[in-house]
Order: C-alpha cells, then sequence, then structure tokens
C-alpha cells in the first residue's frame, strides 16, 4: 500500500515534467508563429493548449485523492501541496504561450512584430523556452542550487523587456498605435512566462528544504556579511 502511495506520488511529479516540457515547447512555437505570420504552426499551439489544460486537471484531482486517502504529513503533504502550485503554475505557462499564438493568428496575414524588433522578440521567446527547460530539469533533479539560479537568468529577461518598452516610447517609433499595443502585450507574456518558470523552481526549493528560496538567500547573505566580518 505505501509503495502504490509513492508511486503515486512520483507519477504526480513526472505530471509536472511533461507540463513543463509542453509549454516550454508551446512558447517556442508561438514564438516562431509570431514572427513568421505562421498561421498553421499559430493554430497547432492554440489548439495543444487542451492536453497541457488536461494534464492540470488529472494531477489535480489525483492530488486531491491522495490528501483524502492517505492524509500525508511532513514532507508528503508539502510535496502534494507544491505539486498542486506548480501545476497552476505551468498551467497559466500554457496560457500564456497560447496568447502569444492567438496574436500571431490576429494579425495573420501580417505579423505583429516589426522588423526592427525581431531579434529581440526572438531572444525573449528563446529565453522564456530555456527558463522552463531549467524548471523541468529542476522537477527531475531537486536540485537547489540551479533552482536558485532561475531567479539570477530571470534577470536578463527583465532588462529586454525593458529595452522593449525603451524603444516603444522612443520618439522615433513609427508603427502606430496598434502594432505599440501588440508589442507591449507580447513583452508582458513574456516577462510572466518567465516569473512562473521562475516560481516553479522556487517551489521545488520549498518542495525539498522546507524553507522558501527568499529565505535561503537571504540566510546565505548574512552568513557571507558574517564570515567577512570575521576575516
Amino acid at each position: 500500500m505505501r509503495d502504490a502511495y509513492h508511486e503515486e506520488l512520483d507519477s504526480i511529479g513526472e505530471g509536472l515534467v511533461e507540463m513543463a516540457r509542453l509549454v516550454g515547447s508551446a512558447i517556442g512555437r508561438a514564438t516562431t508563429a509570431i514572427l513568421d505570420a505562421d498561421l498553421k504552426l499559430a493554430e497547432s499551439v492554440i489548439a495543444a493548449d487542451t492536453k497541457v489544460d488536461d494534464l492540470q486537471r488529472d494531477l489535480e484531482a489525483r492530488a486531491i485523492a491522495l490528501l483524502a486517502r492517505q492524509q500525508p504529513v511532513a514532507t508528503d503533504l508539502r510535496i502534494v501541496v507544491t505539486s498542486l502550485r506548480m501545476s497552476a503554475d505551468l498551467e497559466r505557462s500554457g496560457d500564456l504561450a497560447q496568447h502569444v499564438a492567438k496574436l500571431a493568428r490576429l494579425r495573420f496575414p501580417e505579423t505583429a512584430v516589426p522588423r526592427d524588433l525581431h531579434a529581440t522578440i526572438l531572444e525573449m521567446g528563446q529565453l522564456a523556452q530555456r527558463l522552463m527547460a531549467k524548471a523541468a530539469e529542476v522537477i527531475i533533479t531537486k536540485d537547489v542550487d540551479l533552482a536558485l539560479q532561475l531567479e539570477q537568468d530571470d534577470d536578463a529577461m527583465d532588462l529586454l523587456h525593458r529595452a522593449l518598452f525603451q524603444h516603444l516610447m522612443d520618439d522615433r517609433w513609427q508603427h502606430g498605435i496598434e502594432t505599440a499595443v501588440d508589442v507591449t502585450l507580447l513583452g508582458r507574456y513574456y516577462e510572466r512566462f518567465a516569473d512562473h518558470a521562475v516560481s516553479v523552481a522556487k517551489r521545488v526549493v520549498y518542495l525539498v528544504t522546507g524553507e522558501h528560496a527568499d529565505e535561503l538567500v537571504q540566510d546565505a547573505g548574512r552568513q557571507g556579511a558574517g564570515a567577512a566580518e570575521s576575516e
């Protein structure tokens, strides 16, 4: 009975990894669709989001059933509750990839992104995909150090997001209000996608250590400062 219980916990973890991989692929394909005005690809991203939603609902149902049947405590309870929260982050990430694809569909046969911003949006899409790939690796390995690195990696997305806004505010902007709104939305979608990847990694830190990631970073900072003072 206990073996079956732990197999079910492992299965929930596998479901989270599959969700992370699906949404990571979705943001990459949605980026291609928005830059290339590829309607067929955009439609495939939109349709594929139902699989992420189905996985999230299935994972949630299994987690709740475990809570009801097993009434887990301590570490096991933390695993179940944290998994529920991670699945919500991943489901929302899938929605954001779908939003990018829907914008590509809305502007077809034109592209929503001006040529002079293609490189920035491409970089944001690639970075979002890498962050989610790292989040999937963190779920598998439970590597706390790698999880904490994601927040630093996310700084690059914040810089790209700010650069996008600077471009929009430039007096030389000549692409009109509608395109400015599209680009503003895209920047927000990628920035929020990255935030969800970071959130997943932080939840793994809590799952492994019982402490929140921010608390661990603060503790490490205090220890570093104390060591420096003692030298």
